[in-house]
C-alpha cells in the first residue's frame, strides 16, 4: 500500500520506526502501513462465525475442489494420453516452468515425476531468459503452467526455449491462449471456477493442475513398471528406502518371536499361540519330528473355521489344526531382499511370509509393518 502525503509516522521506514528516508527522490512515494489489524481503516469487521458455520464453509471449499478433480477426471482430453507418449520416448529431460502458484506446483509435479522414474526439474521463467535456457536443449520437453495462457514471462520463456528447439507442452485453462498455440501438445486443466469467493486467489485451478500432474507421473510410473524397489533407489534417505534396501534376514522375527505350534496340536493350542505371541494374525504349523513347515493358521482361516463350526464350535477348538490350517503356504528364504519380499505380499495379498531354510524348516516370519518400520524389530 503506499500514501501520497500520508502521516509519515504510520509505516515503519527503514532506519527506525518512523524515520524517513534520507534522500527518497522527488517522485518516490512514501510508504504507510497501520499497526492495526484487518480491515485497515477503522473498516467495520465481520462478526466472527460459528464454528460449525465455519467447518461447512471449509467443506464446501473441499467438495468444490474434489468435485472440479473429478469432473477433469471425466474430461481428461487425448492430449494427456498423447504427452504420456511422448515422455516414454524421450530421452531427454522434462523441463516444467511457471510463474507464482502455477510456479509451485510445477516444482510440485516436477519433484514427483522425479522421484518415480521420470527425470525432471524445475525453472522459472526468469532465470530461464537469464542463462538457465542452457539447462535444456533439443531432446528435452518443456512443461509451461498457466491457466490463462497469457502469463508474460512463461509465454517469454517458451518462445526462448522453442527458439532452441525444445518441444514446448501446455498445462493451461484456456485453450485458445497464446500458449495453447505455441504448444505442440495442449492438457486442459480449466476450472468452472476458483473456490476462492473472490474468484481471485488461484485455489481450484492450482489444485486440478497439481492432480493432473501427479495422474501423469503415476501413469507413467505404471507404464514404465516402477516397482518399489526402483523407488527405494531414489530415496536411499528415507525410511522406507533403507528397510527396502535389508535382507529379509535384518527384520524378520525369529526365535521365541515366532508363532509356532506343530501339526498335532489342538487349534486351542494354535489360537492361544496366535494370541500370546506377538498377535500378528497368524502362527506357523510344522510338522514333527522334521520340523518342516506343513502350512499356517491366520486369523481368516480362524474367522472362517468358526463360522462353519457353528455349535460344534468346542469339537473344533479340541481337534489338531492339521485338518484346518492353509497348507503351501507363500514362503520366502532369509537371503532375499525385504523389497522381494514386500513385492509378494502385495501380489497375494497378504501381511505375514515364512521365512524357511533349504530343508523347508522356518526361520522366522515376516509382517508387513517390520518392512513399514511400524514393527517391533528395529535397524
Amino acid at each position: 500500500m503506499t500514501s501520497l502525503g500520508g502521516d509519515p509516522t504510520a509505516f515503519p521506514q527503514r532506519g527506525g520506526r518512523g524515520s524517513t528516508p534520507a534522500n527518497p527522490g522527488p517522485n518516490r512515494a512514501k510508504m504507510t502501513m497501520s499497526n492495526e489489524p484487518f480491515p485497515p481503516g477503522g473498516g467495520a469487521r465481520p462478526s466472527p462465525s460459528s464454528a460449525s458455520r465455519i467447518a461447512e464453509r471449509g467443506r464446501a471449499i473441499l467438495e468444490q475442489e474434489g468435485n472440479a478433480i473429478l469432473c477433469k477426471a471425466r474430461s481428461l482430453s487425448g492430449g494427456f494420453a498423447r504427452l504420456v507418449e511422448r515422455i516414454l520416448e524421450l530421452k531427454g529431460h522434462v523441463a516444467i516452468t511457471g510463474v507464482g502458484k502455477s510456479g509451485i506446483i510445477g516444482e510440485k509435479i516436477s519433484a514427483t515425476l522425479s522421484s518415480t522414474g521420470t527425470p525432471s526439474f524445475y525453472i522459472r521463467p526468469v532465470d530461464a531468459l537469464h542463462g538457465d535456457l542452457g539447462m535444456i536443449g533439443p531432446g528435452d520437453l518443456l512443461i509451461a503452467i498457466s491457466n490463462s495462457g497469457e502469463t508474460a514471462e512463461v509465454l517469454a520463456a517458451v518462445g526462448a526455449a522453442s527458439a532452441l528447439g525444445v518441444e514446448i507442452v501446455g498445462f493451461t485453462g484456456a485453450m485458445a491462449s497464446s500458449l495453447a498455440r505455441a504448444s505442440s501438445i495442449v492438457v486442459d486443466t480449466g476450472v468452472e471456477r476458483e473456490a476462492c469467493p473472490l474468484g481471485l486467489a488461484p485455489t481450484t485451478s492450482t489444485t486440478v493442475t497439481l492432480a493432473v500432474g501427479d495422474a501423469l507421473a503415476m501413469v507413467l510410473l505404471e507404464e514404465r513398471g516402477f516397482t518399489r524397489e526402483h523407488y527405494a533407489r531414489f530415496h536411499p534417505g528415507g525410511s522406507l528406502g533403507q528397510r527396502l534396501k535389508h535382507k529379509v534376514l535384518d527384520i524378520m522375527r525369529s526365535g521365541d518371536l515366532v508363532p509356532r505350534v506343530d501339526d498335532t496340536d489342538t487349534l486351542a493350542a494354535a489360537l492361544r499361540e496366535m494370541t500370546v505371541r506377538e498377535n500378528i494374525g497368524i502362527t506357523l504349523v510344522t510338522s514333527p519330528p522334521s520340523g518342516v513347515l506343513a502350512g499356517v493358521l491366520t486369523d481368516g482361516d480362524l474367522r472362517r473355521i468358526l463360522m462353519r463350526a457353528g455349535p460344534d464350535v468346542r469339537s473344533a477348538l479340541s481337534s489338531p489344526v492339521g485338518g484346518f490350517m492353509s497348507r503351501r503356504p507363500v514362503t520366502i528364504e532369509a537371503e532375499a531382499s525385504a523389497a522381494e519380499a514386500l513385492q509378494a505380499m502385495e501380489v497375494r495379498g497378504i501381511t505375514s511370509l515364512a521365512v524357511i531354510n533349504h530343508l523347508g524348516q522356518p526361520e522366522g516370519i515376516i509382517h508387513l509393518h517390520d518392512i513399514l518400520g511400524r514393527g517391533k524389530i528395529v535397524l
